[in-house]
């Protein structure tokens, strides 16, 4: 059966986890677009966070994409994973122009999410990665990997739902991890909630927007 109405719904579930682990300015809350970002915006509202997208790309080798060596991130980011590219002998010039490829595709999507606003700092802050699920893991793996190189003081895992062998994973690379639900046999993220449209680009910069205009407001 579902375990959640919807991403929104799934996402005060979430926040009232997270309640007194994180909250206030010392911590930013991180959507990854473009699911998470309906599950990230109930967390930062409830928490007090400035909220923000992480675009993620994984490299992968060239001629075996499914293969990553290594991701890049919104911020300039980049995580490169040396042994594969030392098992595989890939020159420096390849990483880079596959580096340079993503990156450009990253900026791309961040100014659709974002506009011309730059990244949220997140150097000494409580970072939470939010994603709507996680599958493999993968993409969340790449997310923590590339938060790191900005010199966060903590990275949290958050998500609703997700296979107990991948938040294994994750509690061994993130600070920690907090999930709601692991359900056997998992199938996929989508088959966990009622209510699972597509988001949007729009939606997206809208959830964000709305979020940066509403805790200006406060005094």
């Amino acid at each position: 059966m579902p375990q959640f109405q919807n991403r929104r719904q799934a996402g005060r579930e979430l926040a009232e986890r997270l309640r007194g682990r994180v909250g206030g300015t010392d911590a930013v809350v991180l959507g990854l677009p473009r699911g998470g970002l309906p599950v990230a915006a109930p967390v930062a509202e409830a928490l007090g966070c400035p909220l923000d997208v992480l675009v993620v790309r994984k490299l992968g080798v060239p001629g075996h994409e499914e293969l990553a060596m290594g991701a890049v991130a919104s911020g300039g980011g980049r995580v490169i994973n040396d042994d594969i590219v030392r098992e595989l002998g890939l020159s420096a010039e390849t990483v880079e122009r596959v580096s340079a490829r993503e990156r450009a595709e990253v900026e791309r999507r961040e100014r659709a999410f974002r506009g011309d606003r730059p990244p949220t700092p997140l150097e000494g802050k409580t970072v939470v990665l939010v994603d709507d699920g996680i599958a493999t893991g993968a993409t969340m793996r790449s997310a923590v990997a590339a938060v790191r190189s900005f010199a966060p003081a903590r990275v949290l895992v958050a998500t609703p739902v997700a296979p107990a062998e991948a938040v294994a994973v994750l509690e061994g690379e993130a600070d920690e991890v907090v999930c709601l639900a692991t359900p056997e046999p998992f199938l996929a993220v989508g088959r966990w909630y009622v209510d699972f449209p597509q988001t949007g680009d729009d939606e997206v910069r809208a959830l964000v927007d709305a979020h940066r205009a509403a805790t200006a407001e406060e005094p």
